[in-house]
């Protein structure tokens, strides 16, 4: 009875240490049954019920289709990795991060999405560069290394920058930033975008950069009416503006128009003669309906439109004006704001 109770005994301690011996490690949990049947120790597909979804790698896409073995190497599947670069060669050679996911699906290695990419990246792409072949920024021997030039315009532009002669950039010392200049767009690249709105140009001052910048200087150039239209201030002789004292800060009177016209010296009010406000705002049609003298507006009249003739002006003004003379001048002095008292 006792020889019988031993040999019990190492039956149980046998079989025991086979099942601590398990090929899929100790801390396998699931029950044989889940992938073998009593025909033999091979995966029996016919009795295979485990869900990898319950797993830390639930299988999808091509995953889904590809031996257990290719990933699990060893019976020992907790040691299976988990990183797509455990099993698949890095042919980007670290030049894209080792995340597969950030541009690659499990189901096709395919990529149709670079500009969703590339916008979470430090350049975004944008205007032409949506348009732009990926080795065109991203030059490597193996053309699947994306190692990156720089992230600045000059990075790639760089010899567009030097062979630029119309202006020369680099003789003017342009700023090495085009989008400065140029719009990142697909249309247009040879356009100007600088913002110049110090001065605005629009209108009759829509240019061309050389129009003002004539020697080639693109900085210190006098914003100043004269320093482009001196030639037309001295050859205006309708008025004369030279003889008449005009000042040659155009926009006084010129607006923007095409022409400079029309031409209206909205300053009267403030440093001559009230007409844009008062009792004579709308009571003239030109300018020569008191300057008479169109070559010299220095010369003005006041009896062309206030018909009194001096006999009854002198009658009016007796006793009332010291020093009272018959004459435009006069009439100004005592009148400088257009009233009559």
């Amino acid at each position: 009875m006792r020889i019988l109770s031993f040999l019990i005994f190492l039956i149980v301690l046998f079989f025991a240490g086979r099942l601590a011996d398990s090929p899929h490690g100790p801390d396998f949990k699931l029950s044989c049954s889940t992938c073998h049947s009593p025909g033999g120790w091979h995966l029996d597909t016919a009795v295979y019920s485990f869900d990898h979804n319950t797993t830390k790698f639930p299988l999808s896409g091509q995953h889904n289709n590809i031996s257990c073995r290719q990933c699990h190497t060893t019976l020992v599947f907790s040691q299976a990795k988990s990183q797509c670069v455990d099993c698949h060669k890095d042919v980007h050679e670290a030049t894209a991060g080792s995340d597969c996911l950030r541009c690659h699906t499990s189901v096709s290695w395919l990529v149709n999405n670079i500009n969703e990419i590339h916008r979470l990246s430090r350049f975004p792409l944008m205007g032409a560069h949506r348009t732009a072949d990926c080795t065109q920024c991203h030059k490597s021997e193996s053309m699947v290394r994306f190692d990156v030039s720089g992230v600045n315009c000059i990075d790639c532009h760089m010899r567009e920058f030097q062979a630029t002669t119309n202006p020369n950039h680099s003789t003017f010392g342009f700023s090495q930033d085009c989008s400065t200049c140029h719009p990142v767009n697909a249309i247009q690249w040879a356009g100007s975008g600088f913002n110049h709105n110090f001065f605005p140009l629009s209108k009759a001052h829509t240019l061309q950069c050389i129009d003002c910048h004539e020697t080639g200087t693109y900085s210190g150039l006098n914003p100043d009416c004269a320093a482009c239209h001196q030639p037309e201030y001295n050859a205006a002789k309708n008025p004369d503006h030279i003889v008449s004292g005009f000042p040659n800060n155009c926009k006084l009177c010129h607006s923007l128009n095409p022409g400079w016209k029309p031409a209206s010296y909205r300053q009267h009010d403030n440093q001559s003669f009230p007409i844009y406000s008062g009792k004579h705002d709308g009571e003239w049609n030109s300018c020569t309906d008191c300057h008479t003298n169109p070559s010299n507006y220095k010369v003005f009249s006041c009896l062309n439109c206030h018909e009194h003739n001096q006999a009854s002006m002198d009658g009016k003004h007796k006793g009332e004006a010291g020093g009272y003379s018959y004459n435009s001048a006069e009439c100004l002095r005592c009148h400088p704001n257009g009233k009559a008292d």
